[in-house]
């Protein structure tokens, strides 16, 4: 991410104090929206209306990053959004995305919104004040999966369910205050530039291996559970499967370059993909009984999980998070372990 000015030396925590006109009390900094974004046609167009919406009242300017195989997502925005910037991303990856976002943008302070997100009417308002409020290296809030039809309405029970959430708070919830990583992210630019923007060699796990490396440099990533922003989950159990096998591929990649980072529930999944394994060995020699054990336990436990979200949430949709949840473990698990002959390069700056 190219620099500017002589910030990129500075402290991330020192780089949340408020300078320039977000300073003057009354006035409303200007902000960039950046956005990666790749053959997401039908998906961004709500995404940027959600942006139009804002009720803030400084300036607001869009910047996409747009890494499409096609001309499509590009012709949509240009035609409905002649407001918003289109890049090039050719890179097509989402760090390297946001790094030629954050380049291209404006203004100081940077908010990201993803292609599958509705950000609410005050999301900006409430973001950019949390970030003046408390200094933080980073600011953002929770991320609420909605569904709109049968399976994803399932998959949004799944996210959200103790087994699928994995103690992650920003799906969990809880008190405001400093956290591992957030949805989304709001920062200032310097600091951003002052730890090099996005690790552009992980093509996913980005947000949080660049939360790490602020927190690991003395700077806050805040949790305020009052910014909510509704997410779309992938509308088929192929591309879900997909999406979370790359979560875990990357996540293995992540803890190699930064083994502190790891948190027990990272491994549970890994450890379900083993112990299934282990499983099927068993049962390959005969010892079916023993081998049976995990098996029978995990999806008893994926079971009352889709009971009790059904009972809950009055929908039969539930019905479907059996399959969602298996997915989500069996992928992530499996994506962790098929980590390991891929070869992180050395890390640069887009």
């Amino acid at each position: 991410m190219a620099a500017r000015g002589s910030h990129a030396d500075q402290h991330p925590g020192a780089a949340d104090r408020p300078t320039g006109a977000s300073a003057n009390i009354g006035v409303a900094p200007p902000v960039s929206i950046v956005v990666p974004a790749r053959d997401e046609e039908a998906m961004l167009p709500a995404a940027l209306a959600s942006v139009l919406a804002q009720n803030y009242e400084g300036e607001i300017e869009i910047v996409i990053a747009d890494g499409s195989h096609g001309p499509g997502m590009a012709e949509a925005v240009r035609s409905r959004f002649p407001q918003a910037r289109l890049i090039a991303n050719p890179d097509g990856g989402i760090a390297a995305g946001l790094n030629r976002a954050v380049a291209a943008a404006t203004h100081d302070i940077l908010v990201r919104c993803d292609a599958r997100c509705i950000l609410p009417p005050n999301y900006v308002r409430r973001a950019v004040a949390t970030l003046e409020r408390t200094g933080a290296a980073c600011v953002g809030g929770l991320q609420r999966p909605v569904g709109i039809c049968p399976f994803t309405r399932a998959v949004a029970m799944a996210m959200t369910a103790p087994l699928g959430a994995g103690g992650a708070r920003y799906r969990t919830g809880g008190p405001e205050g400093p956290t591992d990583t957030v949805f989304l992210g709001v920062w200032r630019r310097v600091t951003l530039e002052a730890i090099g923007g996005f690790d552009t060699t992980l093509l996913r796990n980005e947000d949080y291996e660049l939360a790490w490396r602020l927190r690991e440099r003395g700077g806050t990533v805040w949790l305020d559970p009052a910014i909510t922003v509704d997410y779309r989950p992938r509308e088929s159990l192929a591309a879900l499967v997909a999406q979370y096998f790359e979560y875990g591929r990357w996540k293995a990649v992540m803890l190699r370059r930064h083994p502190r980072s790891l948190r027990t529930r990272q491994l549970a999944a890994p450890a379900l993909v083993l112990g299934l394994a282990g499983s099927a060995a068993l049962a390959a020699v005969g010892i079916a009984q023993v081998a049976a054990m995990l098996p029978v336990v995990w999806l008893a436990a994926l079971s009352v999980s889709m009971v009790v979200e059904g009972w809950r949430r009055r929908d039969p949709a539930a019905l479907l998070m059996l399959p969602a949840l298996a997915a989500m473990h069996l992928a992530w698990g499996a994506g962790f372990w098929c980590s390991w002959p891929v070869r992180g390069r050395r890390r640069t700056v887009a």
